[in-house]
């Protein structure tokens, strides 16, 4: 139990200190002091501008907590590469540099702001595992954030660190802005044309045991992540017949993307000892030569087909969404006048992400363009509702109507030319039942688009939130689970972590879904109103009040124009009974006024 004034959460830690800082003191104490001031004041602009606070600036070290993980990261990003910039004159040995550490985990936070807890250890620990001038991660900071902040991240494995029982894998960040990040010089031969979707060729895994029986496996896991990924029909895979050719054979990865005519190649390898397999694989940009993705799978052969299936659907689950992003900073990178509507779309997916109105006008300007170009476009037209299902849960006056019926439209229009289309038909799907509440539709379009792709996470879950909106918890938790399970990077786990929030409140699990909820707050845009909206109504259900009043603060601190009377109105795209049995829980605790 927690004593008087004092409470446990959820936050992301920022830990810092300056590398060598006993040594510039003994040099020029007066010339260090002034240095480590102006730091502070850097660390302070760029931490509280980006939702965070300074807890303490004891010595040379310097304590921060955050609502977002994300934004702690950027923040320490920030003050690094201001920090550089500053001192770029400045004779090496008498450079302040800062060792960062971020972590997230819980606090105990004390009446006076203080904090304390293993989540501030840890933090402290990581900055300790530092390069001058550097940052390091946690697995848990590396896991919600990575997408979502223009950072490259090294494995550094697992370390020891001091009290703290199990080694902590570590992960450095690193600025985006660096040579491998941009394309080398071509070769003189162009190779195929590449197509406008995003093209992979997976190759032969190398067995790297000796074994010929591991042959036999790895060929099979191959094929199936070839057909796994074919299923998505906005990549374009090369067939197993035609990858298979460099079966045993050296190559350079550019050669090989030239031949087969594709922008992303995948490539790995098996190891056998004993009764275990590892399985390891990376995925390669071929214009860069960057490692875009890397990873490594661990099991037992005991079920050799079972542990085939596992691998493969681990390993295009992480795909999906890097190729995704690397696909959306392709697009940013051209220029306006080469645009199709392919690029178009791309440049818009993430304002869709972003799930705010604002950037959802924006949106719509850009899917208009895709539109143009390619009027039964699926995926433009889903993308369509989406964003104006956004700017609908906004709005107010005949705006709020005209765009629920433009969601309508293209939610419509998408479902009628989606053929095989699982995205497509999983976007579109929702919007039924956020804009109709049709949730007998939104099943239909759900059900047939998990059914064509049983590797589509963003259908698992839409699936999800619907069975949980339509009170059926346990299938709307069995949903969730698998979409978390085939995606757990994807920058939209909000999703599913949300209907895990409302399932659990569905069946009085108030404690979890408290912590399902800020997980869904952690991994949602900042100012995604609604992962708060749930927490509040959680914490009402559970009584602590307290707490529900404080999360109506934070939500009137990061939603424009939003007042705590409008809390209410949050809730009416949400159908019945739900809608009315989450106001009563707000009116009961007085968040609402009775006539809500």
């Amino acid at each position: 139990m927690s004593s008087s004034g004092e409470k446990q959460r959820l936050a992301a830690i920022l830990a810092a200190d300056v590398a060598g800082y006993s040594r510039l003191m003994s040099a020029d104490e007066r010339r260090t002091v002034a240095a480590l001031d102006a730091a502070r004041t850097l660390f302070r602009a760029e931490i509280e501008g980006r939702q965070g606070r300074v807890v303490d600036t004891a010595g040379d070290s310097l304590l921060a907590v955050f609502e977002s993980a994300a934004e702690a990261v950027n923040a320490a990003l920030a003050v690094q590469k201001q920090l550089a910039a500053h001192s770029a004159a400045v004779p090496d040995d008498q450079r302040m540099r800062f060792r960062v550490g971020v972590h997230l985990g819980d606090v105990i936070e004390k009446s006076d702001g203080t904090v304390y807890g293993a989540g501030v250890n840890m933090a402290a620990r990581l900055e300790a595992l530092a390069e001058p001038g550097g940052i390091a991660v946690s697995d848990g900071v590396h896991g919600v954030v990575r997408g979502r902040v223009a950072a490259r991240f090294e494995d550094q494995g697992e370390r020891a660190v001091k009290n703290i029982p199990d080694p902590v894998r570590v992960f450095y960040v690193r600025d985006d802005d660096s040579a491998a990040s941009r394309p080398i010089e071509a070769a003189s031969d162009p190779g195929r044309a590449l197509p406008e979707r995003p093209a992979i060729a997976v190759l032969p895994f190398t067995n790297m045991s000796g074994d010929p029986e591991q042959e036999y496996f790895a060929d099979g896991m191959v094929e199936d992540i070839i057909t796994a990924l074919s299923r998505f029909k906005e990549l374009f895979v090369i067939a197993r017949n035609s990858s298979f050719v460099y079966k045993g054979r050296a190559v350079d990865i550019q050669q090989v993307a030239r031949e087969l005519g594709v922008r992303y190649v995948l490539e790995g390898g098996v190891r056998k000892a004993g009764n275990r397999v590892r399985i390891t694989g990376q995925l390669i940009d071929a214009a860069t030569r960057a490692h875009l993705w890397a990873d490594r799978f661990d099991g037992a052969l005991e079920d050799v087909f079972d542990l085939q299936d596992r691998i493969t659907e681990s390993v295009v689950g992480a795909l999906q969404p890097t190729l995704r992003q690397a696909e959306i900073e392709r697009a940013r990178r051209k220029p306006p006048a080469s645009l199709d509507a392919y690029d178009y779309l791309l440049r818009a997916l993430p304002m869709v992400i972003a799930n705010t109105a604002a950037e959802a006008g924006t949106a719509t300007t850009l899917l208009g363009e895709a539109l143009r170009l390619y009027p039964d476009y699926a995926y433009a037209h889903a993308l369509m509702a989406m964003a104006y299902g956004q700017i609908f849960r906004s709005a107010g006056g005949p705006e709020r109507e005209q765009a629920r019926a433009k969601s309508v439209t293209h939610a419509r229009r998408a479902l009628e030319v989606a053929g095989d289309d699982s995205t497509a038909l999983a976007h579109a799907g929702f919007l039924l039942l956020i804009t109709e509440q049709d949730v007998a539709g939104a099943r239909a379009a759900l059900d047939r688009a998990v059914a064509l792709n049983p590797n589509a996470a963003t259908a698992y879950a839409y699936r999800a939130l619907v069975l949980a909106m339509a009170g059926e918890p346990e299938p709307a938790i069995e949903n969730a689970t698998r979409a978390l399970r085939l995606s757990p990077l994807d920058p939209t786990s909000y999703l599913p972590q949300m209907a895990l929030v409302i399932a659990r409140i569905g069946l009085r699990q108030y404690a979890d879904a408290v912590a399902w909820a800020h997980k869904a707050i952690e991994s949602a845009p900042p100012r995604y109103p609604m992962s708060y909206a749930w927490l509040i109504v959680a914490e009402c259900a559970r009584g602590n009040v307290g707490e529900a009043e404080r999360q109506v603060k934070r939500l009137a601190a990061i939603l424009p124009g939003f007042e705590p009377g409008m809390l209410a109105r949050l809730f009416d795209i949400f159908p019945e009974p739900l809608r009315s049995n989450s106001v009563v829980v707000l009116r009961d605790a007085g968040l609402v006024p009775a006539a809500s």
